[in-house]
């Protein structure tokens, strides 16, 4: 299973920075997590399944989509935009 680690307030609604969560794919890991923790479905993947403009992922450190491949022993970021003034 990939290691996903999420960043405040994602972490917030999945309970926990750090989920173990099987997938091919960075978006069968992300609706993986959206099944387990309900409360971040929307938040990171729209209606079509697709990577939200203001959130981006990285596997193993390289910025991806949702089609990226995705093995038991990747790390697989997930990093809200950050606003501000």
């Amino acid at each position: 299973m990939a290691q996903v680690m999420l960043r405040a307030p994602l972490s917030e609604l999945c309970g926990g920075r750090h989920h173990a969560i099987a997938g091919a794919t960075v978006r069968e890991v992300l609706r993986g997590l959206e099944r387990e923790h309900p409360p971040i479905a929307g938040w990171v993947l729209d209606e079509q399944g697709r990577i939200r403009e203001h959130v981006n992922v990285f596997v193993n450190g390289t910025h991806g989509e949702e089609g990226t491949p995705v093995a038991d022993a990747d790390r697989v970021h997930v990093l809200p935009a950050i606003t501000g003034g």
